[in-house]
């Protein structure tokens, strides 16, 4: 194993109910002045964001309001909220919703605290020296972005989706009521249920040995999720596959299913990024569309983890070759995806991608990753336009 460092500061309120704590936690943080961030859809429509405010108001505190964050969350609406929380002399972010909220109200908390260009951070030519603080009212099980140390942004510009991870920005607290999750379509909790898996996988499989705690952690994680997200296909208003799958999200992106070894693999999510920048889909089932071909890919050089994987996980009988045994991994999980409607090509996630679109997309990722990343296997500009233009079928 290797030495690490765990912090992980968020305070959790979880349960039914738990969103009337919101105003008392702003209070216990120390907020004045609040910026509500939402996003534009079932927040608004559900009645919660009314409910938020008004308790907010009834406790005294002064809010104002700022929606519009969207699936792949924009540089221009972070722009916007610096300079209305610079404008209203904001101290606190209150982000409402999902994983776009959060990474946009953690953009806007670098931008408030930081002088120059916020998007300089993601492009990773500064580092952050403070955020303001950010809560949550979490809506949406997916990211991690609750309890995690990351934030992804995409610039119009160009269309480059980049992620930058500090500690600053780390929530203050996080709400979580699972029920709060229901009035989503199948599709959007699908895609959850895939990135959660996708944050302890891109930490399990490395060549690093790790801790066999850890690995039990992240095995017994990724049970859960794909054992109740097949739970939520047949019944989406099943409150304890919510629950669990709520707090796996925040589990597998706080650090905890990664202590002990190299920090991961991260190239599911590097490769996915050009995909959700150049297409626009979801973050989710982007990972489940490449995920596959990534797999076949880089297998052979990982082969003990994809084997550990394939029997732990998957519980692929412990016969065969080891390379059989992975294989087998490999096309349970794409199994499970398909089982929950989720893509596992490019093909199937609904995008025709031209010869000239996967050679931009391993351009961009390239330059994204400084030239070549991946602990199961380092890939180069060549490896990942192969792995895309595997996904697209040809």
């Amino acid at each position: 194993m290797l030495n690490f460092s765990y912090f992980a500061p968020t305070k959790v309120v979880f349960g039914k109910g738990a969103e009337v704590e919101t105003a008392n936690l702003l209070k216990e943080f120390g907020a004045k002045r609040v910026l509500v961030h939402y996003g534009t859809g079932s927040v608004v429509k559900s009645g919660l964001l009314d409910k938020i405010t008004e308790c907010l108001e009834d406790a005294g505190i002064y809010y104002v309001k700022l929606g519009g964050a969207v699936p792949n969350p924009r540089l221009s609406l972070v722009y916007e909220g610096i300079k209305l929380a610079k404008e209203e002399k904001i101290d606190f972010i209150l982000a409402v919703g999902g994983g776009s909220a959060i990474d946009s109200a953690k953009g806007i908390g670098y931008g408030v605290a930081n002088d120059g260009d916020v998007w300089d951070f993601y492009e990773g030519k500064r580092k952050a020296k403070a955020c303001l603080p950010v809560g949550v009212v979490l809506t949406l099980s997916a990211t991690g972005s609750e309890m995690s140390s990351s934030s992804v942004i995409t610039k119009e510009e160009g269309w480059l989706k980049r992620g930058y991870n500090s500690d600053l920005s780390r929530p203050k607290f996080a709400v979580m009521n699972p029920e709060l999750t229901m009035t989503l379509p199948d599709y959007q909790t699908a895609c959850g249920c895939a990135d959660i898996c996708m944050h302890t996988m891109e930490r399990y499989f490395t060549n690093n040995p790790g801790l066999d705690l850890t690995d039990a952690l992240a095995e017994g994680l990724l049970k859960t999720v794909m054992k109740n997200a097949l739970i939520l296909v047949k019944d989406p208003k099943n409150y304890d596959a919510r629950a669990e799958v709520m707090w796996a999200g925040s589990l597998s992106h706080n650090g905890l299913t990664g202590l002990g070894n190299d920090g991961g693999d991260w190239m599911t999510h590097k490769m996915e990024h050009e995909i959700g920048g150049l297409f626009d889909v979801a973050h989710g089932a982007g990972l489940a569309a490449i995920w596959g071909s990534w797999a076949r890919y880089v297998y052979k050089e990982c082969l003990p983890r994809f084997k550990k994987y394939a029997v732990n996980v998957m519980g692929i009988e412990n016969k065969g070759t080891d390379e059989e045994i992975a294989i087998k991994g490999i096309e349970a999980t794409e199994d499970f995806f398909r089982k929950i409607k989720m893509p596992t090509n490019l093909n199937e996630l609904g995008i025709k991608a031209t010869d000239e679109d996967l050679h931009t997309m391993a351009r961009k990722c390239a330059e994204g990753v400084g030239g070549a990343k991946g602990a199961a296997k380092l890939l180069k500009e060549e490896d990942m336009y192969r792995i895309y233009k595997a996904s697209a079928g040809e």
